[in-house]
């Protein structure tokens, strides 16, 4: 039996710079971190007692004879690049799917490293990244960029650069006290569900050409809000830039953004928000919002009709907490 555990994450600056058409010409940018919100990826072959050879547990339970048959495109797809057969697997996460986290991703992070380790091989970060990003934009066909699966396998709060052929993960040097201060001042609500992120991707991905002095607009945000995080300055500039780089989101596209979260945007704004940002795709999900320690009350107050989730940053990544092998012997043909 394997057991996973792969951090969400949350994306600050330079969404939708992680578009293979954008950054294979322009080059691209990110600044994400993960934090303490896994998904749990449970993987053992199924003893050969059922009448069927494969059991599947998350939102709903499948069970299967033929992979092919598989509902699920991500396990269905996974399980047939790596070969496996007989499986018993189980999800469970911190957090709802389709919320604006990148869970989908963590998922498929975690699947891979569960299935390896079951395998017996070990697959480093790097591999993982890949195998996820392959996983869920050729295998599945699904659109979006590639920054939530290398932000899932790597963990930790990182400037992720895009260039034609490859990716470079750079960690932002920050010190302990000033990383703490910027989590203590970010404050995250849950405003309902989103609809399916692939399909706002579609959207977004098919006007990237159109908004393409936002997005590099956007891109150089990325350098300026490095500077602004390991530099003396203020760390409230932080929360400016958010509130300026969510203005500049939410103009490429009005899927992004609906008239619900406008209004919840423009209450924290209006009861001391500096700044913040709907995390991932659109349309719903969770809201991220920097707020000083004395406005803070308010805040909360102002969006008391929301889901308020405390969380702290993580460094780890996608980990194999419980590895216990296996002997697998495949049936005869």
């Amino acid at each position: 039996m394997i057991i996973t555990k792969t951090p969400f994450r949350m994306s600050f600056f330079g969404g939708g710079t992680d578009f293979p058409d954008f950054y294979n010409k322009h080059g691209g940018s990110v600044i994400s971190t993960t934090f303490d919100k896994y998904c749990y990826v449970n993987v053992r072959h199924l003893p050969r007692f059922f009448d069927y050879e494969t059991q599947l547990v998350y939102s709903k339970m499948e069970y299967v004879q033929d992979v092919n048959k598989i509902e699920h495109p991500a396990i269905r797809e996974a399980m047939k690049y790596l070969d496996m057969h007989e499986l018993r697997i189980s999800y469970d996460a911190d957090l709802p799917a389709r919320s604006g986290l990148g869970t989908s991703s963590s998922f498929a992070v975690g699947l891979l490293n569960a299935f390896y380790a079951l395998k017996g091989k070990y697959a480093d970060k790097v591999k993982l990244a890949n195998d996820a990003i392959y996983l869920e934009r050729v295998l599945c066909n699904e659109s979006g960029g590639v920054q939530d699966q290398i932000a899932a396998s790597f963990g930790g709060m990182n400037r992720i650069d895009f260039y034609e052929g490859g990716y470079r993960v750079s960690p932002i040097i920050i010190s302990p006290e000033r990383k703490q201060m910027l989590n203590d001042k970010l404050l995250l609500f849950f405003t309902g569900f989103s609809r399916f992120s692939a399909d706002i991707q579609t959207v977004t991905e098919g006007v990237l050409k159109d908004k393409e002095k936002q997005l590099l607009e956007m891109l150089d945000l990325v350098d300026e809000a490095q500077k602004i995080m390991v530099s003396k300055c203020s760390i409230d500039e932080f929360g400016k830039l958010l509130d300026y780089t969510w203005r500049l989101k939410r103009g490429l596209t009005e899927r992004i953004s609906t008239n619900t979260i406008d209004c919840l945007y423009e209450k924290a704004k209006s009861a001391g928000a500096l700044g913040g940002k709907l995390l991932g795709a659109g349309g719903g999900g969770f809201l991220v919002f920097y707020v000083e320690e004395e406005k803070k009350a308010a805040v909360k107050q102002a969006l008391s009709d929301l889901l308020y989730v405390p969380f702290s940053f993580e460094n780890e990544g996608s980990q194999i907490v419980h590895y216990t092998p296996e002997t697998y012997e495949p049936k005869q043909a």
